[in-house]
């Protein structure tokens, strides 16, 4: 996000308003009240109706309604605004602030404050960022924050591989019902494009069914080492390859 934030009251002017976005180079402002709760959105979207609706003789489409105006014509926030605001906090997720711009068709979202008032504002590109961490970085927090904190599973038995974003998984989990677990949450670090799947459970913990090692076992475990998580065994045990971690 970003911090402070431009904002405006309902009477600015739409003048003023094309100047604050040219100064400050953003494309939208909150409008808010006197105690600085959010009432709407102005974008350059809402001030382009303005220049449309003016008239063009040589133009063959129909101008849009013009805004509604104040006394002398003055056109102002209030009339330009696009509200209620859809607005986020602080604490939520990256993952949520995508769906929420996704859902709403926004390109910016209010930053609101415990008090309810607007305190920065987050955008499109501000999310997009989470994705140019580094894959080393990426890996630290999968071994450490992810592996490490899930109990029965070892970060020593599970290998961890980002490459431009796109994270495999090989090794084994002790119990199947780890391996979608690990994939999810794997998901949700910030910067993950992508999850690729070659996990594989060790349901004997180490010894074949008889006392032997899973490999000398003739039972299908074997050479794959176990049961995948999502319920499919072959190949090379690659479940899932590339699926997108799921931002909006």
């Amino acid at each position: 996000m970003t911090s402070p934030v431009v904002q405006v009251a309902p009477q600015t002017g739409f003048r003023e308003i094309v100047a604050l976005l040219a100064e400050y180079d953003i494309t939208g402002v909150p409008v808010v009240d006197g105690d600085g709760r959010p009432l709407g959105i102005v974008s350059e979207a809402d001030l382009l109706l303005t220049l449309a609706a003016q008239e063009d003789p040589g133009s063959h489409m129909p101008p849009p309604d013009l805004p509604r105006t104040g006394p002398g014509g003055a056109v102002t926030a209030a009339d330009l605004m696009t509200g209620p605001a859809v607005c986020t906090t602080p604490e939520a997720s990256v993952v949520a602030a995508a769906r929420l711009m996704s859902r709403h068709g926004l390109k910016r979202l209010p930053v609101l404050d415990q008090d309810g008032r607007v305190f920065a504002m987050v955008s499109r590109g501000d999310l997009l960022r989470v994705f140019l961490r580094e894959d080393r970085v990426i890996r630290r927090e999968i071994v450490e924050e992810v592996l490490g904190r899930i109990e029965g599973v070892s970060p020593a038995e599970v290998g961890v591989e980002v490459d431009q974003g796109r994270v495999v998984l090989s090794g084994t989990v002790p119990e199947p019902h780890l391996v979608p677990i690990v994939l999810n949450l794997c998901r949700s670090v910030d910067g993950v494009v992508s999850v690729t799947d070659r996990l594989s459970a060790d349901i004997f913990g180490g010894v074949g069914p008889d006392g032997g090692s899973p490999a000398a076992s003739d039972d299908g475990f074997g050479e794959l080492g176990g049961i995948g998580g999502s319920g499919g065994v072959g190949g090379d045990g690659a479940r899932g390859s590339d699926a997108p971690a799921p931002i909006a």
